[in-house]
């Protein structure tokens, strides 16, 4: 049932689904949640995979006890529906931050963050995965249109040998300079789905759904604001992710990801994609160990109620390096 509304959506999640879930959870008193964080978090010792959850929990947060204290932080207690702009990020942060108490004091910024805060930790949805990013504290947030994960029943070499691009241009040249590249191509079936006058008209293309990518045997990924959005899918089938090294991650953890392990690299130049495409095209084995080392890594993700408790331990961890909890 899931899967057939999934594809009634073009293999996106409900808007409409995703809200009334989390309105439905912001009318629950948070004292039910406050009550239980103390036994949830204790589930962390009797689990198996014990040293994985801190890992990532170390990932995502990178902060020491003392390396930051709460100059400019602001009390949970403000965190209400109605005072934020962007209301997803509200309720992607609400879901966790409504287990602790009003009086333990934060910052977070919505939206695509690609530049460290300098002054204090802050959560945030996106960080660079170079440099020291420590004061940028990674939850899943806007994951209703970021985590999405497709099923692929069309096996690698049933698919075209060519990649697609079809992804938003506006306000990001180097998507631009891939479509000046690569726009009619033999290698590469290239459109934008948001033409404005100063782009030729010719490289609109109709908008497909997720699903109707999936017959291509590589999908390109290239970051927009921040992350490439569509990676996380791409992931999940049986086709492969072509991109350059990540420059941003999220709660993805893009800068794990593997080059020719998890996705096929190219230069950041795009210079080579039409080399990189035929090697792959022509050593299928390769490029089916990639997919199967996509859907492993994307697994991880899934397990939501140990999703929950890597949350939950991210915002633990950033009160207790910002002095407010043992």
């Amino acid at each position: 049932m899931k899967n057939r509304l999934n594809r009634l959506l073009y293999g996106k999640n409900s808007k409409p689904l995703y809200f009334v879930r989390n309105v439905v959870r912001y009318l629950t008193p948070k004292r039910l949640t406050q009550a239980r964080l103390a036994g949830v978090l204790a589930e962390l010792e009797r689990r198996p995979d014990r040293e994985y959850i801190l890992d990532r929990v170390d990932y995502y947060c990178k902060l020491t006890p003392g390396a930051a204290g709460t100059a400019g932080l602001w009390p949970l207690g403000r965190h209400r529906y109605g005072s934020e702009v962007k209301s997803a990020y509200f309720f992607d942060t609400y879901e966790y931050t409504r287990w602790f108490d009003d009086a333990l004091l934060w910052d977070y910024l919505p939206g695509d963050i690609t530049e460290v805060p300098g002054d204090r930790p802050c959560i945030v949805k996106s960080r660079p995965v170079a440099g020291d990013n420590a004061f940028s504290v990674v939850l899943n947030m806007d994951k209703c249109r970021h985590f999405v994960f497709l099923r692929d029943a069309i096996p690698f070499r049933e698919k075209q040998d060519k990649a697609i691009f079809q992804l938003d241009i506006n306000g990001k040249p180097h998507r631009r300079r891939f479509m000046e590249m690569y726009f009619g191509s033999a290698c590469c079936d290239a459109g934008i789905i948001a033409p404005r006058p100063e782009y030729p008209p010719e490289w609109e293309k109709p908008r497909i759904g997720l699903y109707d990518h999936l017959g291509y045997k590589f999908i390109m990924a290239i970051e927009g604001n921040d992350v490439a959005t569509n990676l996380k899918w791409i992931m999940s089938t049986n086709s492969v992710a072509v991109m350059p090294r990540p420059t941003y991650e999220t709660w993805f953890m893009e800068g794990r990801l593997v080059p020719n392990y998890h996705y096929i690299e190219i230069r950041s130049d795009y210079s080579d994609l039409e080399e990189r495409l035929h090697y792959y095209a022509t050593h299928p084995e390769e490029a089916e160990a990639i997919v199967a080392h996509a859907h492993e890594y994307v697994a991880q993700f899934r397990d939501r109620r140990r999703e929950r408790l890597v949350s939950l331990l991210v915002l633990a961890k950033y009160f207790r390096c910002t002095g407010q909890r043992p």
